[in-house]
């Protein structure tokens, strides 16, 4: 249904107006005291509502203004001294939290295939929300396009922490003929550097596979770079002509240096000039970001084909592949690209995202999406979003769709994690989560909302959903992963990686799960590093 920004942002204001007197005091004392914003990402029971106005009727609103203040890196409430990094700190009473949806799992992937090769990740790699969306999650599906908002959260065993989900899922993916036709573009990175063993083959034999299993209806076309960039073959219907798609990917061979700059922005050319009104039009771009020739800043790069974004709604999905892989310029080009990445090391991994997940890297349900969660600060004194650092949104942009969010497909579950400190004692309304999309096709805003009571909080992590339980591991080793190699994880309740990979094999064993296997096998290879 359709958004009345009007209306929607009503009922928060006048619930704020409400509330300024009873929690003018309350601020001022946080204030006072340096009050702390943690931000950094996270399915199962919990409490799960949805509602059509954007304000949660009975518990804190989403759309509540914010009130910000400064103060030091410490803060002593409700009796208890704390102290986090500076790095991490956003002084401020402010009890909202936005950002874009992201759906990428690029990290984790390549996280685990450089444990496989004996080392240990760089730090800047790890992007704890791309482990936690590496897992499937037990949420409930909404019919039709949009999203359902599941939150549900379980107390650690550190003092008045919890970890709590935020679950947004859409409908579930379908392969029949009811989804739009799609456009795709392959750009296809033949530089030297693809030669080695799993690059340019493990690239060529995934297209194949994904030619096969695309719809006659579908077109696709192929773009490759190395020094320069070019055109192998326009726009193309599938519909009897399967054999020449083939027969062009078949020949690609390495040649030089790698412009991926003068790939994307011939890539973004071709898609243009084979755009197919009502069909899903997307560049896939294969590459191991190694760019060394050309344009290689991501945001002179997308600069170059602002237009072909803006004016086509053309998205962009990006396929890393390498033991030395470029992370940090496909990532860029992807959240800025209005697409995501995902990782390949062997064929498996190529199967998974070309064939079984077809559909949710071809398809579009929602653009623009956009989270924002509301802690109440009558029971929550502190709270820290695991991860999400580059997708960060400014809480009064929440409403405003003219600001960049994430393009979601059928499929996806996007999971936002928090630690949140509740106040001893604490009873009563939690927190609101709100989801706000714009249709892909007639671009009208939708939203949806859920809440959390702290009676639903499960006692402990062990008692919560072994879907619960595989989240918070996967947290807490991007944590772990992140943090110096001679130090542990500074998550509240982290317990380690010995620990970690206990409760991984565990929970393998509970959800006969072959991903949640690969990942104890991956904590495994770092523990042993330690």
């Amino acid at each position: 249904m359709e958004t009345d920004q009007s209306d929607r942002t009503r009922p928060g204001q006048e619930y704020a107006r409400h509330r300024t007197r009873r929690l003018r005091a309350t601020l001022l004392a946080l204030t006072a005291a340096g009050g702390l914003l943690l931000t950094g990402c996270g399915a199962g029971e919990g409490s799960h509502s949805n509602t059509s106005d954007g304000a949660n009727r009975t518990g804190f609103p989403a759309p509540a203004p914010a009130t910000t203040s400064g103060g030091d890196n410490s803060s002593e409430q409700d009796g208890e001294q704390t102290s986090t990094p500076a790095d991490k700190v956003a002084p401020s009473p402010d009890y909202l939290s936005t950002f874009a949806l992201d759906v990428d799992t690029a990290s984790y992937g390549y996280a685990r295939r450089v444990l496989a090769d004996g080392q240990r990740p760089d730090p800047s790699t790890i992007r704890p929300e791309e482990f936690v969306n590496s897992f499937r999650q037990d949420y409930d599906r909404p019919d039709g396009n949009g999203f359902t908002v599941t939150v549900d959260g379980a107390r650690t065993d550190k003092s008045n922490w919890s970890l709590v989900r935020v679950g947004l899922a859409t409908r579930t993916a379908d392969d029949s003929d009811e989804r739009p036709p799609a456009a795709l573009t392959f750009v296809i990175d033949v530089s030297g550097s693809m030669s080695e063993m799993g690059r340019l083959d493990l690239a060529k034999k995934s297209l194949d596979e994904m030619t096969d299993r695309l719809r006659d209806d579908d077109s696709v076309a192929l773009v490759t770079f190395s020094d320069e960039a070019e055109t192998v073959l326009p726009m193309t219907r599938l519909d009897g002509h399967r054999g020449k798609v083939h027969h062009a990917i078949d020949e690609l061979e390495t040649q030089a240096s790698t412009n991926l700059g003068a790939g994307v922005e011939t890539g973004y050319a071709t898609a243009t000039e084979g755009l197919r009104e009502g069909a899903t039009n997307r560049v896939v771009l294969i590459s191991d970001g190694l760019a060394n020739t050309g344009d290689t800043s991501a945001d002179s790069i997308l600069e170059r084909i602002a237009n072909e974004r803006r004016d086509h709604g053309i998205t962009l999905f990006g396929v890393g592949v390498g033991s030395d892989y470029g992370d940090a310029l496909m990532e860029k080009l992807a959240d800025k690209g209005d697409g995501h990445t995902a990782y390949v090391s062997n064929d498996a991994d190529a199967r998974k995202v070309f064939v079984d997940q077809l559909p949710q890297n071809i398809d579009l349900t929602a653009r623009d999406a956009k989270a924002q969660v509301a802690f109440d600060p009558e029971t929550v004194a502190q709270f820290l979003l695991i991860g999400y650092e580059d997708r960060k949104v400014a809480d009064d942009d929440f409403r405003n769709d003219n600001v960049d969010g994430g393009e979601i497909g059928p499929g996806h579950t996007v999971t936002a994690l928090y630690a949140v400190r509740t106040r001893p004692g604490a009873d009563g309304h939690l927190a609101t989560a709100s989801v706000r999309w714009l249709d892909p096709n007639t671009r009208a805003p939708h939203e949806e909302s859920g809440q959390l009571e702290t009676a639903a909080l499960h006692d402990s992590l062990s008692s919560a959903s072994p879907r619960f339980q595989v989240t918070a591991v996967a947290a807490y080793f991007a944590d772990d992963l992140r943090s110096p190699e001679d130090s542990a994880g500074s998550l509240p309740g982290n317990p380690g990686l010995d620990e970690l990979a206990t409760q991984a094999h565990a929970l393998a064993k509970k959800t006969e799960d072959k991903d949640v296997r690969q990942l104890a096998e991956a904590i495994d290879e770092a523990s042993r590093m330690n």
